[in-house]
């Protein structure tokens, strides 16, 4: 802002169409701006903010907690005092991947949004069925899995026998014929059946638009630049092979992923090929952003708060992460969740947590390693490589042996194992 201007009255307000918007990047080249600072209100600060990036201002995304300074909320003392924070260098700007991330990350955002409203739509199968007393659900594990929708579908035809209907039982399914056949006596009513129709419909609506974005991820990613170098991608061992689940993409997306960060993210334990591919449209392949891996775990909110006063740490209470909405950290919680029962140093190093400290803590932990090791390869390309439960614990208990080692040499005493042990 020019110096010979008064800032608390140039202010001035801007319509929000796209002539608008060209109005706004005008004037601002007229006061001589080079930098902009915005806060982040839904999506209404992407087109503005894609805008004034094209036309060459330095922008930077704020998080509305470092702005609520006022108690009076109106637009002209938003706009004044982000101002001023951003002329004393006190805002942050939020993390915005590279723009062709963004159009990925665009695409699987959708998805995940696709997904969501066809499971909404599983739920209010199931309603209609138990309104109708059929309890299918009791007797199969997945209602929309082959031996369920074809159950389904003849009820929907109009076959009431019970008989019948069990008859389309797959050969994989627990129970048995006669099982299927008792949870599907009920009472047909109309208006149930038709909210069971509707919602059959919705249901399978949903996976042809799923289908849809992911001919075009698929052809996305294909068209993106090759950062594999030429390496082949590394077959996994049989004990990393996973099979696809029902909302997971369907086609190859490892090798597209291969081929676009030049690492193999899923041969880390717990990372299949569907969550590898969303944490790389969250934070895209540049690492640049965050200088250690220490910088990315707090930016995903996976360590605990600091909790010192005077230079100590305070004792009261255990310090807790920062609530957070981090898609990736999400993705990473998951992954771990599925490490309980693994037989790897990762699965040896989440039980561990687990017994001392509980679940929550061990999940949180686990998924801070996660994000570590991912970090590390696709900043410095290094191979992840699994040691395994057993040397896992070795390691453990050998860093036991050496701490009481040091603790008895200062005290005074010397320790040897028994002939037991």
């Amino acid at each position: 802002m020019p110096a010979e201007r008064d800032p608390t009255n140039h202010v001035r307000s801007f319509g929000a169409f796209t002539a608008d918007l060209h109005g706004i990047a005008d004037w601002l080249r007229e006061c001589q701006i080079t930098t902009v600072a915005m806060e982040s209100t839904g999506v209404y600060w992407i087109p503005l903010f894609e805008l004034l990036e094209r036309e060459g201002f330095e922008v930077i995304l704020v998080e509305p907690s470092q702005i609520k300074k006022f108690r009076r909320k109106t637009d002209v003392l938003d706009c004044q005092w982000i101002q001023t924070l951003h002329t004393f260098g006190l805002l942050t700007g939020s993390f915005r991947p590279a723009d062709d991330i963004i159009v990925l990350r665009g695409y699987m955002r959708q998805r995940e949004m696709l997904v969501k409203h066809a499971a909404q739509h599983v739920q209010h199968m199931q309603k209609a069925m138990e309104q109708m007393n059929l309890k299918l659900t009791e007797v199969i594990s997945d209602i929309c899995g082959v031996t369920g929708l074809a159950i389904i579908d003849a009820i929907l035809a109009g076959e009431r026998d019970p008989q019948k209907l069990a008859r389309h039982r797959n050969d994989r399914c627990k129970n048995d014929e006669a099982t299927i056949a008792l949870a599907l006596q009920g009472s047909w009513r109309d208006e149930h059946l038709f909210s069971l129709k509707q919602a059959v419909e919705l249901y399978r609506y949903y996976h042809e638009k799923i289908a849809e974005v992911d001919e075009c991820i698929e052809r996305y990613l294909g068209s993106m630049e090759d950062k594999s170098g030429g390496k082949p991608l590394p077959k996994l061992p049989r004990s990393k092979q996973r099979s696809k689940r029902g909302n997971d993409p369907k086609f190859d997306s490892r090798s597209l992923l291969h081929r676009l960060t030049g690492a193999d993210l899923t041969t880390i334990d717990g990372i299949a090929e569907h969550s590898a591919l969303q944490i790389v449209s969250e934070i895209g392949l540049d690492m640049s952003a965050w200088p250690t891996a220490n910088h990315f775990v707090s930016w995903l909110s996976l360590c605990p708060e600091l909790n010192k006063s005077g230079g100590k740490k305070q004792k009261k209470g255990k310090s807790r992460t920062h609530r957070s909405g981090n898609r990736v950290a999400q993705a990473l919680r998951v992954s771990a969740q599925t490490l309980i029962q693994s037989k790897c140093a990762l699965g040896a190093y989440v039980r561990r947590i687990k017994a001392r400290d509980g679940a929550p803590s061990a999940i949180t932990a686990t998924a801070r390693k996660l994000a570590i090791i991912i970090y590390t390869m696709l900043k410095e390309g290094r191979e992840y490589r699994d040691i395994g439960a057993e040397a896992y614990d070795a390691r453990y208990r050998e860093r036991q042996v050496n701490s009481l080692r040091r603790r008895a040499e200062h005290l005074g005493f010397d320790i040897s194992p028994s002939p037991a042990a």
